[in-house]
């Protein structure tokens, strides 16, 4: 991601006029589409390394993944019954359902960045420090869902506390009280999409307030010209 602005700059740069119209002689078209599809790959390697490992969520405390707040509100009372164990048995498997996930982003990351359009590059290298992660955020979530569901699901079904809590939660939807989204493995699903989100636009705020510092490469030569 530190990386996938400066090669945006350069690709919308070479498309709207002549590369020698701004000086860019030393960024051949070739240069741009080689390091463009270089910072696809690292850019979504990037924040994957960092989620998708061990601890990537569970030692992180701005994207670890708590109970859910129905939950919350009784953990000091489910850990007076004797139940302290299950609660953290539940923390500990929703943080590596998260971790496992992840990984599921990386693809459809590069292929996002693959069908942007050069209006959408515009608007991104003139947005809000997080334009990037916004467009993220739109084309991707609703897949990334629908694949990390099925990762999440199957490490809180080993969880006897998240069955026991989903059993409420059905039991709540039919009386109107809560959403069947309510689910364990939907509030997981959701809390790893934002932590992934979050991760990738704290990438985006550093390269935009050091775009020479952090890019490399073709994406360097951009910016240094983009400055000037």
């Amino acid at each position: 991601m530190k990386t996938i602005l400066g090669f945006l700059a350069a690709a919308v740069i070479l498309a709207a006029v002549p590369a020698r119209a701004l000086d860019l002689s030393s960024l051949s078209n070739q240069d741009a589409a080689v390091g463009m599809k270089d910072a696809l790959s690292q850019g979504a390697a990037k924040a994957v390394e960092l989620l998708g490992r061990s601890d990537g969520f569970l030692g992180n405390p701005k994207v670890k993944i708590p109970l859910p707040d129905n939950l919350r509100r009784i953990e000091s009372g489910l850990r007076l019954m004797g139940m302290k164990k299950q609660a953290d048995e539940l923390v500990l498997a929703m943080n590596r359902a998260a971790e496992s996930a992840v990984p599921e982003a990386k693809a459809l990351l590069v292929d996002a960045v693959k069908k942007m359009s050069v209006q959408d590059a515009k608007g991104i290298l003139t947005g809000g420090d997080t334009a990037a992660t916004d467009y993220f955020r739109r084309v991707t979530s609703a897949q990334l869902t629908q694949r990390f569901l099925p990762i999440v699901t199957a490490w809180t079904d080993k969880s006897g506390l998240a069955g026991q809590y989903n059993g409420l939660v059905e039991r709540g939807s039919q009386l109107g009280l809560v959403s069947k989204d309510e689910r364990i493995e939907n509030y997981v699903t959701r809390k790893a999409l934002d932590g992934l989100y979050l991760t990738i636009a704290e990438q985006e705020r550093a390269i935009r307030k050091d775009p020479v510092g952090a890019a490399t490469g073709a994406a360097r030569k951009v910016f240094e010209l983009l400055r000037k």
